[in-house]
């Protein structure tokens, strides 16, 4: 995959900033059963027990409580859509992320700040206050630019990685799901 430029990226912000900041669209939802493995799904219980059906977040969970059991604050990691689609240009290349939903909504902390329910589909999430970074691995996937770029403090701002949420009324979700801010 080719690396998107600085450039590339400034050019395509305003439709990233422009994000419904409600009633948001649920664009792609993946499931990681294995490490650097990536499922598409088109529909999926969220589990407040168990998070994402067929997702490795109870076994492979790189934050864990004192109990040695996942945290639910990093339950569901959900990337802007169009954001993805500015370092991508490529849908096929959108679960490379790791992200388990990407979605069309303003993931800003001035639109989501943490405790911010979403309702999608049956399910309700909650905003967790955990910061989502670009990793090594998103570097190797996406390249330094997008990186340093998702990681700056406009990145920062409006949650250019992604945002962190964990379920608090289990449901199914499906692609194609209206999001409601509650």
């Amino acid at each position: 995959m080719k690396y998107v430029t600085l450039n590339d990226i400034e050019n395509r912000m305003p439709w990233v900033l422009d994000s419904p900041g409600d009633k948001g669209r649920v664009e792609l939802m993946v499931v990681r059963p294995q490490t650097n493995e990536r499922e598409v799904l088109s529909q999926a219980l969220f589990s407040s027990e168990a998070g994402v059906t067929g997702d490795n977040w109870q076994k492979q969970c790189w934050k864990t409580l004192a109990s040695g059991q996942a945290d639910p604050v990093v339950q569901v990691a959900i990337m802007n859509a169009r954001m993805i689609d500015v370092l991508t240009r490529d849908k096929n290349q959108w679960p490379l992320a790791g992200d388990q939903l990407f979605i069309d909504l303003d993931l800003s902390v001035n639109n989501l700040s943490p405790g911010t329910q979403l309702q999608i589909g049956s399910a309700v999430l909650e905003i967790t206050a955990e910061p989502h970074r670009a990793c090594s691995k998103f570097e190797q996937r996406f390249g330094e630019v997008a990186r340093q770029y998702v990681n700056s403090a406009q990145g920062d701002a409006h949650r250019l990685r992604g945002v962190y949420a964990k379920i608090i009324s289990t449901g199914e979700v499906s692609t194609g799901d209206v999001i409601h801010k509650l």
